[in-house]
């Protein structure tokens, strides 16, 4: 077989090429930590790209603790003072769970849309994106809280635990909202669409939420009533959080939210990532 100077030509480009290429060392993969650290990012990106994600972290804080502090105030408490004092941790703790559930939509949405399907062709830890993108919601969720709290105090809160109170309970609830983000990335990965996964969410905190001791104290509930209340998880955030911006945190209650923190991501976390990898 004769060979063209322009075959020639060719083959001595691509070898050139290769041995370029060939000549410099592999760049190393990047550590899991940097991965993660790199998918949160992502995730304050497209909140920077896209603000109007932003509204159920800060308008949505705004509007429960006006609404109920305003029209309950009055019938529950006897003043809208007495009853801030009471319901603001609550509030608190609201605002951030039902926050938690864009963990699962955002999740969603990427597998729907063919994002995972690139981020598995990249050379980093497999969990990566889904680890990162529940760091990254950790900002929505201190959003959601200084807000809550700032508004709070313009209303005439009084924290008797101080500045260092007040921060604990933040870092509480953000903690066990972290961990009930793993709940939501388990559901976006078994629903079909990211309605689908908002509607289940909202259906699932909602009995969870307002069956608590956030808006009013359980002793004025019905027997069965109150006893569901008083095993709610829920209630035992609310009641570590008034406690430590009150000044009165007892240690078996912030101890039990850091239980049952524990054990939601003991359980959910893994789930979603043998979810994850089955889907691949």
């Amino acid at each position: 077989m004769t060979t063209t100077p322009q075959t020639e030509a060719a083959r001595a480009d691509e070898a050139a090429i290769l041995t370029a290429v060939s000549s410099r060392p592999r760049p190393a993969p990047p550590s899991p930590w940097s991965a993660v650290m790199t998918f949160g990012w992502r995730g304050i990106l497209k909140v920077k790209h896209v603000p109007e994600q932003l509204l159920d972290a800060t308008l949505t804080p705004v509007l429960f603790t006006l609404m109920f502090t305003y029209m309950f105030g009055g019938a529950i408490a006897g003043s809208t003072d007495e009853y801030l004092q009471f319901i603001l941790p609550g509030i608190l703790v609201q605002s951030v769970l039902f926050t938690s559930v864009y963990s699962g939509v955002a999740l969603n949405t990427d597998m729907t849309k063919g994002v995972v399907d690139r981020f598995r062709s990249l050379p980093i830890w497999r969990a990566a994106p889904l680890v990162g993108a529940v760091i990254g919601d950790c900002v929505r969720f201190a959003i959601a809280s200084t807000i809550v709290v700032l508004l709070g105090f313009a209303l005439g809160f009084e924290a008797g635990g101080g500045i260092a109170g007040v921060l604990g309970a933040m870092a509480l609830v953000i903690l066990f909202s972290f961990a009930l983000s793993w709940v939501f990335t388990t559901i976006g990965l078994l629903m079909r669409s990211p309605s689908a996964v908002m509607n289940t969410g909202f259906m699932a905190l909602f009995p969870l939420v307002f069956l608590s001791n956030t808006l009013v104290d359980p002793n004025t509930l019905p027997s069965a009533l109150e006893a569901f209340v008083n095993i709610n998880p829920v209630s035992s955030l609310v009641t570590a959080a008034r406690g430590l911006m009150g000044g009165d945190a007892s240690a078996g209650d912030i101890g039990l939210v850091l239980a049952e923190a524990g054990v939601l991501v003991a359980i959910f976390a893994p789930l979603t990532v043998r979810l994850y990898r089955g889907k691949g």
